[in-house]
């Protein structure tokens, strides 16, 4: 998911921070799951696989 979506991001000036939630038992109960997980702020766009038409949306909005 990352590689897919850092071009995306990079077009709008925007970045994206990492964060490894196997490190964290509450982060690992809340999202475990669901990793990959693509979060703006605490809005899920997406989990598993990119969701362009999300990131796209969420991108026009900022």
């Amino acid at each position: 998911m990352r590689e897919a979506v850092l071009p995306l991001l990079a077009s709008h000036g925007a970045t994206l921070e990492t964060i490894d939630v196997d490190g964290d038992s509450r982060l690992e109960a809340r999202w475990g799951e669901k990793v990959p997980v693509l979060l703006a702020g605490e809005r899920e766009l997406c989990h598993h696989f990119i969701d362009r038409a999300a990131v796209t949306a969420w991108l026009a909005g900022i």
